[in-house]
């Protein structure tokens, strides 16, 4: 099992040693039992890190927060960051390796272990807690959940509690590390899809009206995007507030800039941002959901991410973020490619 006393030592030797700048962690928030991203700079600061089932962010997303302040200084630490991954974040930053978004030299990952559970849903905590305000979770000897509520703890099966995407993972350990608490021991997926077999057994038309649904219900608050260690475009082409200005770019090339898709949220205007986003992570996304955590409307965009996925896997046998030596899918050419769709 994850030792979290293994994570906050070495976090402190790293700190102490001056080999990172800063440590992106986890650490317990206002509320008393969620995690909550936290930086950390000084070695006494290590005992804030935590490691428990409520640890749901995908901490690489900061990593593109880190790339564009030291754009931005004129003398920047050029010192590696740290940064806490588990099994599906380290899969993020090993695409981020592969389109040469980061180099390997800038980081230091201290690697957690899920081993034979991973993070909570947080609706299916408050369904099983009926009303009871949790204080603490923890992971269990027998890969059950420890929930503190009340005057009670209570054993929960994983099962019950588990992120749909942690029932599908395949990866519940870090694929790349510098340091690792935990076992390496790879958990058996029966079902890698099965969160999309309902969606593909619907006709066309049921898809097309569950999908007219949901997307009507977005609102556009760009969430799914801002959450998503893969979306670190400067400039995003579904959205006409985005654009990269420099130096040299003048009044008249902002004003004549291209409008792909309009501010509204139009139920067209939805479909395109989040069919065009889908495509964008095709061959990209590592299913860490936090596109879909993020949602105030809770819209299910897994099963759009998911299924490219799918494909991907099914098509040309490619499964992102297990390789860093691979290259990324639209870079890739086999000569046994499907190509009947070639006229």
């Amino acid at each position: 099992m994850a030792k979290i006393e293994e994570l906050r030592e070495e976090a402190r030797r790293l700190l102490r040693d001056g080999k990172v700048k800063y440590i992106i962690g986890y650490g317990t928030g206002r509320d008393g039992w969620r995690a909550v991203p936290i930086f950390i700079r000084q070695p006494e600061e290590a005992d804030r890190l935590i490691w428990n089932p409520t640890c749901v962010h995908n901490l690489s997303r900061f990593l593109a927060d880190e790339k564009r302040r030291q754009a931005r200084e004129k003398k920047p630490d050029r010192r590696p960051v740290g940064i806490v991954v588990k099994g599906c974040d380290s899969r993020a930053i090993v695409v981020l390796l592969q389109e040469k978004f980061i180099r390997r030299d800038d980081l230091v990952v201290l690697g957690v272990s899920c081993e034979k559970t991973g993070v909570i849903d947080e609706d299916k905590l408050t369904d099983k807690l009926k009303g009871k305000k949790p204080e603490k979770i923890e992971f269990g000897d027998q890969g059950e959940f420890i929930v503190a509520a009340g005057n009670e703890k209570i054993a929960v099966s994983a099962g019950e509690l588990l992120a749909e995407r942690c029932r599908e993972c395949r990866a519940n350990f870090p694929v790349i590390y510098d340091f690792l608490t935990g076992e390496k021991s790879p958990r058996p997926v029966e079902r890698p899809f099965g969160s999309i077999e309902r969606m593909e057994a619907l006709s066309s038309e049921e898809r097309w009206a569950f999908w007219k649904n949901e997307l009507e219900k977005c609102i556009r608050c760009y969430a799914c995007r801002s959450v998503c260690p893969m979306c670190y475009c400067d400039e995003c082409v579904v959205d006409s507030i985005s654009l990269a200005v420099t130096a040299d770019t003048t009044a008249e090339e902002k004003a004549q800039k291209i409008k792909w898709v309009q501010k509204s949220p139009e139920i067209s205007e939805n479909f395109v941002y989040h069919l065009v986003r889908a495509i964008h992570l095709g061959g990209r996304c590592i299913d860490c959901g936090e596109c879909e955590r993020a949602c105030p409307l809770e819209i299910p965009l897994r099963f759009l991410n998911k299924k490219l996925e799918k494909e991907a896997k099914e098509l040309f046998g490619y499964e992102v973020g297990f390789d860093v030596s691979q290259p990324p899918l639209i870079s890739c050419f086999r000569d046994d490619d499907p190509g009947d769709f070639i006229r």
